[in-house]
């Protein structure tokens, strides 16, 4: 998990107030630098996750029920992957099994990745965030 999934969960969080907040009062509440804000709530509102809302009185607000998204769901989101390295990804062009053949230490990421994956998608945002239902 990268930055951007940090930051995106600590927006998310402070959307749970049911309020609608700029990005200038999310970036320094959740100190975060303001130029990420802006791309991390585009990303979320592409996904569905926000709503945006430019101009005066604009603003941004949860749209979406936290429960229904994973924690896995949200890396994909603002990654693109969840892939603990390169080689997980079954495009990728190892050039040390091209020569070698079968990689033990891929099998056993591989191994560990699913692991990994299935507790990621057992967790709901909301699950995360702590609130109480």
């Amino acid at each position: 998990m990268n930055k951007k999934t940090d930051y995106a969960l600590r927006i998310i969080r402070a959307l749970t107030d049911q309020n609608r907040h700029t990005a200038a009062e999310l970036a320094g509440n959740e100190q975060i630098p303001l130029a990420f804000t802006y791309k991390i709530l585009k990303q979320l509102s592409r996904a569905g996750i926000i709503s945006l809302e430019r101009g005066p009185g604009g603003g941004c607000s949860l749209q979406t029920d936290l429960k229904q998204i994973s924690l896995y769901d949200l890396i994909l989101i603002m990654e693109g992957e969840a892939d603990m390295t390169a080689c997980m990804n079954g495009h990728y062009d190892c050039s040390w099994r091209k020569s070698h053949g079968i990689c033990k230490i891929h099998l056993n990421l591989m191994a560990v990745q699913k692991e990994i994956n299935q507790k990621l998608q057992s967790k709901s945002l909301w699950d995360i965030i702590g609130k109480t239902t």
